[in-house]
């Protein structure tokens, strides 16, 4: 089988897919995009664990400063009114694409597969909150 551009973009297209169900009725509730803006930095640290990525200090500081910081945007975003919080949320959505990017460049923590398609879900969410707030 040929190695072509589009089959290697499977993350991508199922990224793309599932960001249109999730936001296809509008957007989620608030509280349901805070909780993945604080689950998305999970995902990366029990990735990282099992990878054997976690043992470099450094390594382990920066997941989880990444953590508190995604933590911090949610708490934030479910402080805020209604309207902010969800440009909150978004805010913290796309920051967390730029997030994937960097893992992806690097190779490291998470497999590029799953950087890529959670950097795609990430900004296309946080594009589709901003559309339809």
């Amino acid at each position: 089988m040929p190695d072509h551009a589009l089959t290697r973009r499977w993350p991508t297209f199922l990224a793309l897919a599932l960001v249109l169900v999730t936001f296809v009725d509008g957007v989620p509730p608030l509280a349901f995009l805070a909780a993945l803006l604080v689950a998305m930095p999970v995902c990366y640290l029990v990735f990282g664990a099992f990878r054997g990525e976690l043992r470099d200090r450094r390594t382990l500081a920066v997941q989880l400063a990444g953590l508190a910081g995604f933590g911090a945007l949610a708490a934030l975003a479910l402080a805020a009114d209604a309207r902010w919080g969800l440009y909150v949320a978004a805010a913290g959505w796309f920051a967390h694409g730029v997030w994937d990017l960097v893992h992806h460049r690097s190779g490291r923590v998470v497999p590029r597969a799953w950087s890529e398609w959670c950097g795609v879900v990430d900004v296309s969410g946080a594009l589709a909150i901003l559309v339809l707030a």
